[in-house]
């Protein structure tokens, strides 16, 4: 074969994609409807049943908007039941605008720190070029989540609500973007020059500055104290009176934090030990983000045990794949690539993390599951995309997607046997900060 496509060769294909009357039909359904709705299977997803066996949810979604916040609000909708509980509220949330004020400035302070210390490296080192990507992104971890909340608290949505910047991120990303990396050059410049670590530091607390400026004008500025007082749903009035974010985390936050670890399935490693990705995190003294690779299986099961015991799960998938949006729905066949195509390629999960085909880009909660002869068969998902699509929000996810497409959850300690939790005393292995293991956090 020629290194170069022939004219005779393009005409051959025009050829015999002309002689199938069938992809003249599939191509005229093409300009004029999506993908998804040309190619779902019906039938399968009239069968996909959303009803489940054991259901926590009875409240109202959360809509994180045009941001990347998915794994903050999955990590305070799971926290929010248990303080509406305790608050006698039908609902509740915590201020997401808060919390990502502070991931934005402990990251921008994370982030130059991975500068100084990189900043004899040559300016085309992957790893560098990768601390550079992430400048200002607003995808995060469990660890990271918790780092967050254990430093700042957290104050409900009244005392920090929304702002156009919180929902709509990017044109505020792209100014912090361009502040970070003017301050790695500067960084850079100044250690070339021979710099010590004290004057690298104090340039880099200009630039935080900087971002925390930005960050006010933006969000608003993150209150240190704010008076809480309410109603609740019998119309009986409460106060606790003035309190600070780490006071009002420390009576609300019901769910001992520091008890998660976090589960990952990554077929390409080795089961029963843990890893961490270089350069990852955001809370520059908080513990790393860490993780313990276990076969599918004990993540199935954690997940299924924990909704059984009443506490709904966070969790990290590769969203996009095999999703109706409409509908809210989840199947590992749900869209049909080889009826449409008429041949499909296919990987396995470890091939597809390998070939960059598919990698963790969402978090969400599991508030449901239903059990069958003691196996689950599909599970019930609250998103943070608003309450148009799926079931007011809610998502149904059959067992079968789960397996394919869900990489993560955070799980208590003392719910995991034993010979789980060995695991988690090996020294972790270190994943290349570009490692798809690291893509919530992008």
């Amino acid at each position: 074969m020629d290194l170069a496509l022939s004219q005779s060769q393009l005409d051959g294909m025009r050829t015999e994609f002309a002689a199938d009357p069938t992809k003249k039909i599939v191509q005229n359904a093409l300009a004029n409807q999506s993908l998804q709705e040309v190619a779902v299977d019906n039938a399968r997803m009239t069968n996909l049943d959303t009803a489940v066996s054991h259901h926590l949810d009875d409240w109202k979604v959360t809509d994180q908007k045009r941001s990347g916040r998915c794994w903050m609000f999955a990590g305070l909708n799971l926290l929010r039941p248990s303080a509406a509980k305790a608050m006698n509220l039908k609902d509740f949330e915590f201020s997401q605008n808060h919390i990502m004020f502070f991931d934005k400035i402990e990251r921008a302070n994370f982030m130059l720190e991975q500068v100084i210390d990189l900043a004899d490296t040559e300016i085309d080192d992957r790893t560098f070029v990768s601390v550079l990507e992430k400048a200002a992104e607003d995808g995060g971890q469990w660890n990271m989540f918790v780092a967050l909340v254990n430093k700042h608290g957290l104050v409900p949505k009244k005392a920090m609500p929304e702002t156009y910047s919180s929902s709509s991120t990017a044109q505020m990303n792209s100014s912090l973007q361009t502040i970070l990396r003017h301050g790695a050059m500067r960084i850079r410049e100044q250690a070339a020059n021979g710099a010590d670590i004290e004057q690298l530091r104090k340039t880099k607390f200009d630039v935080v500055s900087s971002v925390y400026n930005v960050l006010c004008l933006h969000l608003g500025t993150p209150p240190t104290s704010f008076n809480w007082q309410w109603k609740d749903k019998d119309n009986k009035f409460h106060r606790d009176g003035v309190m600070t974010p780490q006071e009002f985390a420390a009576k609300y936050v019901k769910l001992p934090l520091d008890e998660y670890v976090c589960l990952v399935n990554d077929p390409r490693n080795e089961y029963g030990r843990t890893y961490t990705v270089d350069r990852l995190g955001n809370v520059a003294d908080a513990p790393g983000v860490v993780y313990l690779n276990v076969d599918m299986s004990v993540i199935r099961h954690a997940a299924a045990k924990a909704i059984q015991d009443g506490e709904p799960v966070w969790f990290g998938c590769d969203v996009a794949p095999q999703l109706h949006g409409e509908r809210g729905l989840w199947d590992d066949k749900l869209v049909d690539f080889e009826a449409l195509y008429g041949d499909m390629p296919s990987m396995n999960k470890a091939q597809r993390l390998q070939y960059q085909e598919s990698l963790m880009t969402h978090a969400m909660l599991f508030t449901g599951v239903n059990i069958v002869d003691d196996e689950p068969t599909h599970w019930r998902v609250e998103n943070s995309w608003g309450c148009e699509k799926g079931e007011d929000g809610y998502y149904t996810m059959s067992d079968a997607w789960f397996g394919e497409y869900v990489f993560e959850i955070a799980a208590r300690r003392s719910a995991l046997p034993a010979e789980i939790l060995a695991g988690l005393d090996t020294e972790p292995i270190t994943l290349p900060a570009w490692d798809p293991m690291g893509s919530l956090a992008r």
